[in-house]
């Protein structure tokens, strides 16, 4: 059942993310399609690999973070292993969302006696952490581009909210119905009241209590302050892989470190409705460098593409790779096969 479910849950976000690049590539003309092959030719690339080497340091940083969770439990991660762990876990996200902590925490059980349910918390544990550094991400670019995220909600969301509710206004029977709706919802929320009180005592509430616990194994390391350090060292990296590709095309050099902290936050964002981010994630980022930042189409259409695909493949070369080097390093080791 759970794997129909994974299948399921893949082929929905594949097809939205194949859904959203038709939608993003139907309306260019023939000569924005030159235009967008012509950036592509003459993109620097030399900055493009550049962001992908930061990349890599980011996830040796965090293979290397990990252990400083592991080591209170009385475990330890082989660095080289632990590295070829969080790459494959990558690579697995690109086939099913969240499969990545699985595969994770199943080959650390398997090459390094890592029991699963310790390794899948503290699996946990850094994906709050990781919450916690986006929401300061999100803080700063509200404090930083505060301006500019007003005018695109104005722009693409409150004025064409305004226009429809213009348009429902003079429509009495639209809004007989939207009115019925609301008091169906009102009254369905106020009869079953009980029952969502209990949903967030049980299910929300043990959520939050986990996040809590999972944040307190925080205090139990030897080296706390190490591990906030390297935690914010991951999002450096984040931060500036995609931050030196603006280099790479003429079209979006000038933007700065604000422009990047925004893109940042909307491209982590568009990983999430599809697998890797395929098609959301350019679409997203291409929509704020059109409409927010004035760049060229062109230039905005092969900007998160070209950011995208380097990722992309850095992710599935170095997966291949660890997928080869994992069993072969190991080769000498008593691993536990029924863990895998």
């Amino acid at each position: 059942m759970k794997n129909i479910k994974s299948i399921i849950q893949f082929v929905v976000l594949l097809s939205i993310g194949i859904l959203l690049i038709w939608l993003s590539v139907r309306k260019i003309t023939p000569s924005e399609k030159t235009e967008i092959i012509n950036a592509f030719e003459t993109a620097d690339y030399f900055w493009v690999i550049f962001g992908m080497l930061i990349s890599i340091l980011s996830h040796f940083l965090r293979a290397y973070r990990w252990n400083y969770l592991l080591k209170p439990v009385g475990h330890k991660v082989n660095l080289l292993n632990a590295t070829c762990h969080v790459i494959i876990g990558y690579f697995a996200n690109y086939g099913i969302p969240r499969m990545g902590e699985v595969s994770r925490c199943t080959l650390a059980a398997k090459y390094d006696k890592v029991p699963f349910e310790i390794g899948f918390g503290t699996v946990i544990t850094e994906r709050i952490i990781d919450f916690f550094l986006f929401l300061v991400i999100f803080f700063l670019t509200l404090a930083f581009q505060f301006s500019k995220l007003i005018g695109l909600a104005n722009e693409l969301i409150f004025d064409k909210l305004k226009i429809k509710l213009l348009a429902i206004s003079q429509k009495p029977l639209q809004m007989i119905v939207m009115f019925v709706f609301a008091v169906i919802v009102i009254y369905a929320i106020i009869r079953f009241r009980k029952k969502f009180r209990s949903l967030f005592r049980g299910k929300l509430g043990g959520m939050i209590r986990g996040m809590a616990e999972g944040l307190g194994s925080v205090r139990n390391m030897q080296n706390p302050g190490q591990f906030i350090l390297l935690s914010i060292g991951i999002w450096l990296c984040y931060f500036y892989s995609l931050y030196v590709c603006f280099f790479a095309l003429s079209g979006t050099s000038h933007l700065g470190q604000r422009e990047c902290l925004t893109l940042l936050l909307f491209g982590t964002f568009g990983v999430i409705f599809s697998p890797g981010g395929l098609g959301a994630y350019p679409a997203i980022v291409g929509g704020i460098l059109l409409y927010t930042y004035q760049v060229d189409k062109a230039y905005a259409f092969a900007f998160p593409w070209l950011a995208w695909t380097s990722q992309f493949i850095l992710i599935v070369v170095l997966g291949i790779i660890s997928l080869i080097v994992l069993p072969l390093y190991n080769r000498n080791k008593d691993v536990i096969s029924h863990s895998a």
